[in-house]
């Protein structure tokens, strides 16, 4: 298992000074959330990535929908050709009621999300290969030019992407499966969320596993807290869900609004033995 910290809140030059203790620190991931308005994560992650060395960066997670496809393609190939081929990008549809789509006017209705995401994900991947590159969808067109075309990512045949899927549904989980990592949302047979537990994310495994159509390695990712202070007990927290393939746990701090505290936890490293 491999272990990301999520910054909840900060600036770029906080994301640049705890991405260097983190890699200082032995985790393995350095994310940044990406809301519809606000610090700019790609700014941050680029200041991380003049501070660190090995550490993957990333955000956790880009709502692809309301981004427009090819300045995420700029930005991420940008970002992994400046820190030497380090970059996860984490794609979902958006928490559409929660992060305030409507005030600004973005699109709500979660089957057109779906459908700019998809159409999103191939001109992401396709503008990625650094050669002209076209595409016809309902919802973004694009005509080939060769004028100026920027390097491809460090990293091929792509950036690595995860993929939020909605389990057990069978088109949401597809489109994960297609790309190199899942970050599973399940539902009970009602169509209402539950919450995860190792027994549930050992079935989600088992599915991936089963219906994937691709040998090359699989993320699987989950996030939670753990106590840093003692090493046995968040040891303890992250074993269940490595056995159940959990393959990335992100310690996510979401409810904590003093940075000291982030700083701290991001200090006393992540929680294996």
């Amino acid at each position: 298992m491999q272990y990301g910290f999520v910054l909840p809140a900060g600036d770029a030059r906080a994301a640049a000074e705890l991405a260097h203790i983190a890699e200082s620190e032995g985790w393995d991931g350095f994310f940044m959330w990406e809301p519809i308005w606000g610090i700019d994560p790609w700014v941050g992650l680029a200041a991380a990535a003049m501070r660190t060395e090995r550490i993957r960066l990333g955000t956790m997670l880009t709502p692809l929908p309301i981004r427009k496809p090819w300045k995420l393609a700029a930005e991420t190939a940008t970002l992994d050709n400046l820190s030497g081929g380090r970059v996860i990008l984490s794609v979902g549809l958006g928490a559409a009621y929660d992060t305030g789509f409507a005030n600004f006017g973005e699109e709500i209705d979660r089957k057109i999300r779906a459908e700019k995401m998809d159409e999103g994900l191939e001109i992401l991947t396709g503008l990625w290969r650094g050669q002209p590159f076209a595409f016809s969808g309902k919802h973004y067109h694009l005509q080939p030019t060769d004028f100026r075309l920027p390097p491809p990512p460090v990293q091929q045949p792509r950036i690595p992407i995860w993929v939020v899927g909605a389990y057990p549904r069978r088109k949401s989980m597809n489109r994960a499966l297609r790309y190199d990592g899942l970050i599973p949302m399940i539902f009970d047979a009602e169509n209402k969320i539950v919450q995860a537990t190792p027994e549930l994310m050992k079935e989600v495994s088992a599915y991936v596993r089963r219906e994937r159509q691709d040998s090359r390695p699989y993320d699987l990712i989950w996030e939670g807290i753990t106590p840093g202070t003692d090493r046995a007990a968040a040891a303890a927290i992250v074993q269940p869900w490595a056995e159940a393939g959990v393959t990335w746990w992100m310690e996510a701090m979401w409810e904590v609004n003093d940075p000291r505290q982030v700083i701290e936890r991001v200090r006393l490293g992540p929680p294996q033995r």
